[in-house]
């Protein structure tokens, strides 16, 4: 709130009118020759910004002359714009008790009432201001009709409000914020088209006004109005310290599907403002969705604290159970339904938690309990059939696969899971149409082709079994079994040499996949036992790792470290290059 507390009087009080004066023609005591001193002195205070002399010397003034009116008001002021609102409240009606035509103590009182949250006890004291300026024939000054105006705004009166922010602004045509302020009691009301003038209004006076950028921006967002991101943005650059502006750039950066642009507004948004319940929840939904879930989890935790609120205990519940924490999840998630008993995903996710403790009946009750809610959502028929079939209740899991397959025709899952389903009970016919239908709308699926190349051999479609199996190879080339099946097509086909390399490239593929097995239970037991200090055990343990295979990476990692714990600079130095040319950019960016 900007508080305008002193400007009225202090002009007024430049001139130092002597209390000698007031106090009549006789001659002054000492104490009202101090008084008159203290006053003058606390006016120079003022003069300089100096509240805590002026409040020092004020009350000297109180103390002296308890008599004199300017005194309690000066001193009212004071206290006022210290933040010790009850405190000037106070000094400010003695000096009405004693001039009630004083109008700067009138516009002091009123603002002061408005600055302690209590808009009604301040409006009669703007509304005399406002009288008194009429009998003069004189126009409130612009700040006081812009406090007047948020006092009818805190009061729940926009229109009048609207009037007296008007009237200020074109008190002030050079004021921006004026206009901003207008914007602001504009949308309180929803009025977006007036609100959306104001902010421009504002922003054509002062383009490098963060809080009209800010403004434009969230109206623009409840307009759907393209142009938010940019306002936003910019205020975001005028004003980095803003964490209200920073979570609003974060969530609809976020909102806009930019998870990773999203990420450093929020947590700026959360250092600037340690405290906000709500930039925490932000940035750990941010977080969650990212998979960083550890450090999501206790920034959810800070919004979940209060029990009451259903979606901060589901996210926090499902970003336990993306850490493998279902048992902690579920009596946040079954608090959650408890709130929110009509909510279909608060059910789905605590469906999703029993699952992962493999209590499918109650997750199987969960699901049935959602689909009641919303009976067309394919996911929640996928989730059921799923449920379902880890229960091995696979005659009822078809149906609800079909229904999904039904509801989201465009979704390879549902196909998918029949495609399996149907493989399993032997209806290969079924499988094959199923797996089809899946592959043509997620052709990226090597374990699928493997999956259909087998169904159809057992069909004896021999040529699509072919075709199904290379694509399967093709894709997942370190996969030994689609080689095998392959095989066993080329032998129907009466291709046994061609048969005989492909079983070929299983085995070597097998023997490859057990030695690199091997290699990963040697490297984890060099890697123990160097945590425990045994260095020379761990160099065997690595060494033997490369012995069964050679280019695995982590294997010649371990043994860099081993050797560098000997002092074997130049060794370890060999042994992490090595390293580093068998593993993947990623693999490289998380080890030294």
């Amino acid at each position: 709130m900007r508080l305008h507390l002193l400007n009225a009087w202090l002009a007024g009080l430049a001139a130092c009118l002597a209390l000698a004066a007031m106090c009549g023609a006789q001659e002054p005591s000492p104490s009202l020759r101090q008084a008159d001193a203290d006053y003058r002195a606390g006016v120079a205070a003022l003069s300089r910004s100096d509240l805590q002399a002026a409040r020092v010397d004020f009350e000297n003034v109180v103390r002296l002359a308890p008599s004199a009116e300017q005194g309690h008001s000066a001193l009212g002021g004071v206290l006022v714009r210290l933040g010790e609102t009850a405190a000037g409240i106070r000094e400010l009606e003695k000096a009405l008790a004693m001039k009630p035509g004083d109008t700067s103590a009138q516009e002091n009182l009123a603002l002061a009432w408005q600055q302690s949250g209590q808009p009604a006890q301040a409006l009669p004291w703007f509304a005399k201001l406002e009288a008194a300026s009429r009998r003069e024939k004189r126009p409130l000054q612009a700040a006081v009709l812009a406090e007047y105006a948020r006092c009818l705004a805190a009061a729940g009166q926009p229109g009048p409000a609207v009037e007296k922010m008007k009237q200020a602004a074109a008190e002030a045509p050079r004021n921006g914020e004026w206009q901003d302020e207008l914007g602001a009691i504009y949308a309180q009301q929803r009025d977006w088209i007036h609100a959306q003038q104001a902010f421009s209004a504002a922003l054509r006076i002062d383009p490098g006004l963060a809080m009209a950028h800010f403004h434009l921006g969230v109206t623009l967002e409840a307009e759907q109005q393209p142009g938010a991101l940019q306002e936003l943005r910019r205020a975001y650059d005028l004003a980095p310290g803003n964490a209200a502006i920073a979570l609003e750039l974060g969530q609809t950066l976020a909102a806009a599907g930019n998870d990773q642009d999203a990420l450093p507004v929020l947590r700026r948004a959360v250092a600037l403002n340690p405290g906000s319940t709500a930039a925490a929840y932000q940035l750990g939904l941010v977080l969650q969705r990212t998979n960083q879930v550890d450090e999501a989890i206790p920034l959810l935790e800070k919004a979940a604290a209060d029990a009451a609120n259903p979606d901060a205990l589901t996210n926090l519940g499902m970003a336990l159970c993306q850490a493998q924490r279902a048992t902690d999840a579920v009596p946040l998630l079954e608090r959650a339904v408890s709130l929110a008993p009509q909510n279909p995903t608060a059910h789905e996710n605590l469906a999703a938690a029993y699952i992962q403790l493999s209590r499918f009946d109650d997750a199987v009750t969960q699901l049935r309990a959602a689909l009641e809610l919303t009976p067309d959502a394919p996911q929640l028929h996928y989730n059921l059939g799923l449920a379902l079939k880890m229960k091995d209740d696979d005659a009822d899991a078809i149906p609800e696969f079909q229904k999904a397959e039904t509801l989201a025709p465009s979704s390879p899952e549902a196909p998918y899971a029949l495609g399996l389903l149907y493989l399993q009970a032997g209806r290969y016919a079924d499988a094959a149409r199923e797996l089809n239908a899946s592959l043509r709308l997620q052709p990226a699926n090597g374990d699928g082709w493997a999956t259909l190349g087998s169904v159809y051999n057992h069909l004896d479609q021999l040529p699509e079994a072919a075709a199904a199996l290379q694509e399967a190879i093709r894709q997942r080339p370190g996969q030994p079994d689609p080689y095998l099946t392959y095989a066993a097509v080329l032998v129907k086909q009466n291709q046994p040499t061609q048969a005989a390399a492909e079983r070929r490239k299983a085995a070597d593929l097998m023997r490859a996949n057990m030695n690199r097995q091997r290699a990963e239970v040697s490297s984890n037991s060099g890697n123990d036992l160097l945590k425990n200090g045994k260095v020379a055990d761990a160099i065997v343990a690595f060494r033997d790792a490369l012995s069964f295979d050679p280019d695995y990476a982590e294997a010649h990692l371990g043994l860099a470290n081993a050797l560098q714990r000997q002092g074997k600079v130049g060794e370890a130095a060999i042994e992490r290059q090595k390293a580093k040319a068998l593993q993947t950019p990623a693999q490289q960016q998380g080890h030294p």
